[in-house]
């Protein structure tokens, strides 16, 4: 949608028109993509799940999935995301935040205008 209301721009250095990229329109509009604004999302859910009582369906899914892996490269599980995650947004106080709401908020909030999520995916 940026694209379009943006429209074309004439480059001067080639002398002719061009699609603007998607960091420049970013840039421009200065809002997070859409797999930034999914890893924020993560994180909240994580926090919402790691308050949970044991037993919850969710914290049952998501804090407890033990299973062999599969031989070769190992695959991203959730939970190494979220300590990756958790580890640029929160550093090494990050797991006693998760159980004092207004921290959690704060730091998420802390990372997100900061955009310390964001720097990771480029």
């Amino acid at each position: 949608m940026y694209r379009r209301l943006l429209g074309p721009v004439y480059d001067n250095e080639k002398e002719n028109w061009r699609i603007l990229t998607n960091k420049e329109i970013y840039a421009m509009v200065k809002k997070p993509t859409i797999t930034q604004t999914i890893r924020s999302k993560k994180l909240c859910w994580f926090g919402h799940v790691q308050t949970m009582e044991e037993n919850r369906i969710p914290q049952k899914v998501f804090m407890n999935l033990e299973r062999a892996r599969l031989r070769g490269r190992p695959r991203n599980r959730w939970q190494d995301e979220m300590r990756e995650d958790g580890r640029l947004v929160g550093g090494k106080g990050r797991k006693e935040k998760v159980y004092k709401r207004q921290e959690w908020k704060k730091l998420l909030r802390t990372a997100r205008n900061r955009r310390i999520l964001h720097v990771v995916m480029e």
